[in-house]
């Protein structure tokens, strides 16, 4: 079905395609702030709807399947995977996997509604491989790797070990963001939100209510 509806945009994109449902992705290191621009984002725009994506991992404190995540156990996603149910997925972690669920996306376009995609960098990379000029791609990275692991630190919640891992995977991605339409660097907040706001607004045209 994703296939149809791109082929029906594309015959229908004379005259039309200013208005034709697109889609956002937004991959970023841990602790670059990616989360909370996007939900800024969200709050500013009623044309846009969260793309849920899957995994296998647990849920954490008070997260609920079919909201936080679409949570599946490990032979239910792979399965999953068998059956062609995913755009794309990953296994960011050993064994531990991520991914797009083709339903969401077809749920959501057949409403009209624009996409945002909140995944980590390969899958943003491999969505942008495959919905081309349908989607902007999104790198958030933090004004330089010292600044990050500040804010890794003030979190409280990483040990050294962890912290390592995270600059060091961290480093690795900074180094996959020319791969991305937009490198967006989110040093100050409001400075990050309001460039955002105008790309996604050249991108995707005046949302009908701002805020709605």
């Amino acid at each position: 079905m994703i296939e149809n509806l791109l082929k029906q945009e594309a015959l229908s994109e004379q005259g039309q395609s200013h208005h034709a449902t697109k889609a956002l992705v937004f991959s970023a290191p841990s602790g670059a702030g990616k989360t909370t621009l996007v939900r800024r984002l969200m709050a500013q725009r009623n044309d846009l709807a969260f793309s849920i994506s899957a995994t296998n991992r647990p849920l954490r404190g008070n997260e609920v399947s079919g909201e936080d995540y679409h949570f599946f156990s490990s032979e239910e996603f792979l399965a999953r995977v068998e059956a062609g149910e995913f755009l794309e997925w990953e296994e960011v972690y050993p064994g531990r996997y991520y991914g797009t669920l083709r339903s969401e996306i077809e749920l959501h376009w057949s409403k009209g509604k624009h996409i945002l995609f909140d995944v980590d960098v390969e899958g943003g990379l491999r969505l942008k491989e495959i919905l081309g000029d349908r989607i902007l791609a999104v790198f958030v990275r933090p004004p330089s790797l010292e600044v990050l692991e500040a804010r890794l630190r003030a979190r409280g919640t990483e040990s050294e070990v962890d912290i390592a891992g995270r600059l060091a995977k961290a480093e690795a991605e900074m180094r996959r963001a020319p791969g991305f339409d937009v490198e967006l660097v989110n040093g100050d907040l409001e400075e990050a939100t309001a460039e955002l706001v105008q790309r996604t607004q050249d991108f995707l045209g005046s949302s009908a209510t701002p805020g709605g």
